[in-house]
């Protein structure tokens, strides 16, 4: 599955999640925290085993359910202390999206060995030969992006936009805060001759 899948099919169920939960859409930073949830094993496993080769597969640490887990209950562990645990659970369920999202295939195709990656290191599959995303991104063809899944990715935004498209306000926020502090201390440097 491609990131924007990812995204899509993690957005959906914390949506879902939220509505049932709290009768609300999502909030901004919760997005966020989905958002990075349904990403975050890609981020990790991807440049580890295709870029420095030090994991077998750009499906192994992260995408074990005990990673997500131990990942997941730290987190929250953290979380208690600023009263922000509907952070990690918006980010647990992003991250559980994913591994289901990567698991569908397998599940359907009856080839449960190809799910043994759910629980690495305790168990293994070579998947053979790994290529980089570079590779894998010149392989996509505009029949990629029509077609059913072009579908179901205007059914998501449009799914979005009834929630009142949360996410980009909060990002922006975040990242004027990260600048401003940046700036400030740029600036408090320069002033003390630093």
């Amino acid at each position: 599955m491609w990131p924007w899948g990812h995204l899509a099919f993690g957005y959906v169920w914390y949506s879902v999640w939220s509505r049932t939960t709290t009768r609300e859409p999502p909030t901004e930073v919760s997005t966020l925290a989905v958002v990075l949830g349904t990403q975050f094993p890609d981020l990790v496993d991807k440049p580890l085993a295709w870029v420095f080769g030090l994991l077998p597969s750009g499906r192994s640490l992260a995408h074990s359910v005990l990673t997500m887990a131990l990942v997941v209950g730290v987190l929250y562990f953290l979380a208690r202390k600023y009263r922000r645990t509907d952070l990690v659970t918006a980010f647990g369920i992003g991250y559980a999206s994913h591994l289901v999202g990567d698991s569908l295939s397998a599940l359907f195709d009856a080839e449960y060995g190809e799910l043994a990656f759910l629980l690495y290191p305790l168990m293994y599959t070579d998947y053979g030969e790994e290529y980089g995303f570079l590779y894998r991104l010149a392989q996509l063809d505009i029949g990629d992006f029509l077609g059913p899944q072009f579908l179901v990715a205007l059914a998501v935004v449009v799914l979005w936009i009834i929630d009142g498209a949360p996410g980009p306000g909060a990002l922006s926020s975040l990242l004027k805060r990260a600048y401003d502090r940046l700036a400030g201390t740029s600036q408090s440097e320069s002033e003390h001759g630093g």
